[in-house]
């Protein structure tokens, strides 16, 4: 058993509870959200007031931001439109921190913010490494014939000049604007890539030089319409008081005879298909939902999935598989690219728009390439779910491994959808269901 599956086994409840009982921790409530909607946006601020009517939340706990109503937004838009009024708001209301702890981003606002462009001596710099890698590219084909060098160090110059050019190009500088916002309190972050989250079980009690003391969970009421929000925050509301029901579906690629084989070294995406089976197991041993797995490469197929409450699966990347029907209050994702590009151009099929378009309550993905290891681990998300005390913020926050990253979660930031129905947290009672 690696290091990490043991930390999930042993501490997983005594962690959750740690985390509603400690003074900078996450026990969430209406008093504790922070609402950020956007006045280009009609709708905007009028779906905030209905959540905030719907879920007693302080009527100043709302503050209206003027910033795009696109999607995309630049890193100097970014901040001075949202980063800055949402930290100068946070200053004003809660110099000391211990007040707010989840921002809630409302329908209208942008969803990624963009990578800052290189400066002009950048792209000179930048043209000239494109010239040498294309000049070295065009050396490497002729490798087998050289004899001035070898097709290894040939290729090791190669790998250098394209991790130069990401640099200089700063492809890994953008993020979802909720990763990113997640860092507000923050004065200083690298914005080269992802940073770890201090909430992420995975992390529990390791010592992280880069890791942020001050990051907020964040969560986002959007969707394809205004209607479609609307529907998630009453659908969440009516499965906490009457409980959700239906099957919890999970797609595998491989069986856990492959995947469990003796001496087998398992690669990334094979780890991440054992967690998958992880969290299926561990949902059929709580007898809270019936559970059907499936561990064929292919996916779901059409009308193969009824009444489904709780999802993960993968991989079909942007082309949503109408599989499914949802219960009311189904919450789930998919492990995919870009799933979350968009959630309200016309005419695209990523998971995220379509599972919303068709009826879930919660889901999450990213605006970008993300990277398999900043997905959220399921039996975390799931598990905390099903255990009923942790909200949806909440979950998301001890399952999603970086923050100034890809992933946006969308849904109820106060949702429980077992809270009628958890099961005591006992550290005997988790290392039963997840082992």
């Amino acid at each position: 058993m690696n290091k990490f599956r043991f930390i999930i086994l042993i501490f997983f409840s005594s962690v959750m509870m740690l985390f509603v009982c400690r003074s900078d921790g996450i026990a969430l409530n209406a008093d504790e959200l922070l609402l950020v909607a956007n006045s280009a946006v009609a709708e905007s601020a009028e779906l905030a007031r209905y959540y905030m009517l719907k879920r007693k939340v302080p009527k100043e706990n709302l503050l209206v931001v003027r910033t795009s109503a696109k999607e995309q937004i630049g890193r100097s838009d970014y901040d001075l439109q949202i980063a800055h009024p949402v930290r100068k708001f946070l200053a004003e209301h809660d110099p000391e921190g211990k007040r707010f702890k989840c921002i809630t981003l409302m329908y209208g606002m942008p969803l990624r913010v963009l990578p800052p462009p290189p400066t002009i001596e950048e792209r000179f710099d930048l043209r000239k490494l494109q010239a040498s890698l294309k000049e070295r590219t065009e050396q490497a084909k002729l490798a087998g014939g050289m004899q001035t060098e070898k097709p290894k160090e040939l290729q090791e110059q190669l790998t250098e000049l394209r991790k130069k050019i990401q640099q200089l190009s700063r492809t890994n500088w953008g993020a979802s604007v909720d990763s990113e916002l997640a860092l507000v309190r923050e004065k200083t972050y690298q914005l080269e890539g992802w940073l770890p989250n201090r909430h992420f079980l995975g992390f529990y009690g390791k010592k992280i030089k880069n890791m942020p003391q001050l990051s907020l969970l964040v969560s986002r009421l959007d969707g394809p319409t205004p209607v479609i929000v609307r529907r998630i925050i009453d659908d969440s509301i009516y499965a906490e008081e009457q409980g959700l029901p239906g099957k919890a579906y999970f797609d595998a690629r491989w069986s856990e005879k492959i995947l469990q084989g003796k001496h087998r070294k398992l690669s990334a995406y094979q780890l991440y298909d054992r967690a998958i089976h992880n969290t299926a197991r561990m949902i059929q041993k709580s007898k809270k939902l019936p559970v059907v797995v499936d561990d064929e490469a292919k996916l779901f197929a059409s009308g193969e999935a009824p009444g489904a409450a709780l999802y993960c699966g993968w991989y079909s990347r942007a082309r949503y598989v109408d599989a499914f029907t949802w219960a009311r209050g189904a919450v789930g994702y998919h492990v995919a690219s870009s799933e979350c590009v968009t959630l309200k151009a016309p005419g695209s099929t990523v998971w995220c728009k379509v599972m919303l378009e068709k009826g879930v309550a919660a889901t999450l993905g990213p605006v970008t390439e993300p990277y398999l290891q900043s997905f959220p681990t399921p039996e975390i998300f799931f598990g905390c779910l099903l255990q009923g005390k942790l909200t949806l913020a909440e979950c998301f926050g001890l399952a999603n491994p970086f923050w100034s990253w890809q992933q946006v979660l969308i849904g109820d930031p106060l949702y429980r959808p077992f809270r009628r129905q958890g099961f005591p947290a006992t550290t005997q009672q988790y290392v039963g269901l997840t082992k």
